[in-house]
């Protein structure tokens, strides 16, 4: 009779992502992995900028520009808000309660699809105040739902190649203030082949960096992996 395998159990703190192993490669590496994927929108958006992308970089940090954010509900909302509990809920809470029961691929796919699902609260807030027709709304809905969905699968894949809180938190809250990539305008742009060429560039950087800078060596022991017996493509 084959004896179980016993391993001691990770520190609750560790399995929430919230540790201090690893947490500076943690905290920069997913961020501008992120960053590159939307290099078609940041090119874009230094194209329309009057000032250009840096200096309107140095303006949203001045200390001015920083207190204005912070008195703003919104923004706090949208930008820290948002980004920490659901994150913390969906991937910290709920991914290492998937992980030993389906493996950690499937897990990477299956807890996007109650985050997209949450998202659904838009819907009654849409028609009760009658914004929108029903097959607008509906759309939309499917829409965010779908987009939702995409962006929690890579929020959970850094996760658990991670093992930290930090690098969803700030690629969520980036992707907040980026927003959807505004492809209609960009294929409309005076700038149009500089603007398609930066899209696809970001595209191919993304896919090329995607497991290099997740690597799981570089953040430590992953203790979301540490609950199957066998390792699994994301956690090696």
């Amino acid at each position: 009779m084959r004896a179980l395998e016993v391993r001691p159990s990770p520190p609750l703190l560790a399995l929430l992502g919230i540790r201090i192993e690893g947490s500076v490669p943690a905290a920069a590496l997913p961020l501008i992995l992120t960053m590159v994927l939307f290099l078609g929108p940041l090119t874009q958006m230094a194209m329309d900028s009057p000032k250009g992308l840096v200096p309107e970089v140095k303006s949203g940090f001045s200390l001015k520009n920083v207190a204005d954010c912070l008195r703003d509900l919104c923004w706090l909302r949208n930008h820290v808000v948002a980004p920490l509990t659901e994150e913390l809920v969906f991937r910290a809470s709920m991914l290492p309660i998937l992980v030993p029961c389906t493996g950690p691929t499937a897990a990477i796919f299956i807890a996007p699809l109650f985050f997209g699902v949450a998202h659904f609260h838009h819907v009654i807030e849409q028609l009760r105040f009658g914004h929108d027709t029903v097959l607008h709304v509906l759309v939309c809905a499917v829409f965010q739902f779908c987009y939702t969905s995409v962006f929690g699968a890579y929020t959970a894949f850094i996760f658990i190649r991670t093992g930290h809180l930090v690098g969803p938190v700030l690629c969520h809250s980036f992707c907040n203030w980026m927003g959807f990539p505004a492809l209609g305008s960009a294929l409309q742009h005076p700038q149009r082949p500089v603007l398609m060429l930066s899209y696809e560039l970001g595209l191919l950087l993304f896919a090329l960096l995607l497991f290099p800078l997740t690597d799981p060596l570089m953040y430590g022991m992953t203790p979301i992996c540490s609950l199957i017996l066998e390792l699994r493509s994301a956690c090696s």
